[in-house]
């Protein structure tokens, strides 16, 4: 059986970046929302996302 596509066709690897999650996502609170466009727009800036 073959291994199951990730959702969206993505793959993710953060292998080498030295970024706290801090310096992603800010020191305050933020919404689950927020959180998920903080982490796409870091996928983008560094582009660390495959097809």
């Amino acid at each position: 059986m073959a291994a199951k596509k990730p959702f969206g066709g993505y793959t993710i690897c953060f292998k080498g970046c030295d970024d706290t999650a801090e310096k992603i996502f800010g020191s305050g609170k933020i919404a689950p929302s927020e959180m998920t466009k903080k982490i796409w727009a870091y996928v983008k800036k560094k582009g660390i996302a495959g097809k």
